[in-house]
Formats: C-alpha cells, structure tokens, sequence
C-alpha cells in the first residue's frame, strides 16, 4: 500500500478543530476536549491505514465483524470516502501504542424532506474495554453531536440499550414516544 493510500482519512480533520466544545464542557470531570482527549491520546477521522491499528479488532467488542482482511477493509474504506459528505468515521487513537481504542460513526442521509436537509445517525459507538472510566464514550458522543450540527443536519437519531438511555439523554438526545429506544435531537432549522 502506498504512503498516499495509507494517510487518506474519511473525512478532513480540519472539521473537528472547527468545532465548539464548550457546549458540553460542563459534562466532564476533570475536563476534556477534542483536541485535549487524555494524555497520549487524539481524536481524528479514521485512516485507511487503521485496520493495522486495531480498528476491526475494536468494532469486535461491540458486535461480529467477521473475517476481514485488510485487502477488504481497504476496498471497503475507499467505498466509503468515495460517498463525499456521507460518512464521518471517528476515532479516539492511543499515541503511545498506535492502536485505536474508541470510535463512532455519524452517517448523513439526504433527504427531499426539510428544504433537501441533512439527517445524522450515530452508529457503531465503541470504547475498549482497556479504556473505560475515561471519558472517551462522552467526547465521542459530544463529537458526533457536534459534527452533526456543524454539518447542519435536522434530526440526529440513535438506538441504543435500556441501560444507556440515561448517557444519551444526558447530550441532548430524547426517547421518542412508543418507539423501544429510538432516540433524537432535532437541531433549529
């Protein structure tokens, strides 16, 4: 693979140094940013060059990823990126060992709907469990809603479990009535 494939990113990283954080400072103890995640970590788009980092072993702590090579995750990465503003893949790295250890997915859907607006969904929303207890679910879900908004999406949903209700409601996000724990923010048009 060569150096060029190797440091494409999903995205422009100049996105998330374009978002306002103090939003949701409130919400961290001791304090984090995007920019300032933990020691020895960073927050960025995901790279092509993250199956080497850990990235497929990662998403196996959320759910079945099956057997990927890095051939495929490849061709799938491409795939993705070559779906300009669709998706926004983002990961918190560990610098010290190079191996990812967080990440989340916001996918934007267009819509007839709303003026032609945006939609946002948040998927794939995984911390490992090496790293638990240290914000990084709270800032990856501060990003993403961020992200969203920046990009001027309408509605931002999710689904999640029982138990993490509560963690979403806490970044603006609301049970819709009679519908398991499908959840959303509608931004101000």
């Amino acid at each position: 693979m060569t150096e060029a494939i190797e440091g494409q990113m999903m995205y422009d990283k100049k996105m998330l140094d374009e978002l306002d954080f103090s939003k949701f400072e409130s919400k961290f103890s001791p304090v984090i940013t995007i920019s300032n995640p933990g020691e020895g970590l960073r927050i960025r788009p995901l790279q092509c060059s993250d199956f080497s980092a850990g990235y497929i072993d990662l998403l196996g702590q959320l759910t079945s990823t099956g057997d990927i090579s890095n051939e495929e995750f490849i061709d799938r990465f491409e795939s993705m990126r070559s779906c300009p503003n669709t998706y926004y893949i983002t990961v918190v790295e560990d610098i010290t060992t190079g191996r990812i250890v967080g990440s989340a997915s916001l996918v934007l859907e267009q819509k007839f709907i709303h003026k032609c607006a945006l939609r946002g969904r948040v998927e794939d929303v995984v911390v490992s469990d090496q790293y638990r207890g240290r914000q990084l679910g709270k800032v990856l879900m501060a990003t993403m809603v961020l992200l969203a908004e920046h990009l001027g999406v309408y509605k931002l949903t999710l689904d999640c479990r029982d138990h993490m209700v509560p963690f979403y409601q806490s970044f603006g996000y609301n049970k819709e009535h009679g519908n398991s724990n499908y959840m959303q923010i509608r931004f101000k048009s």
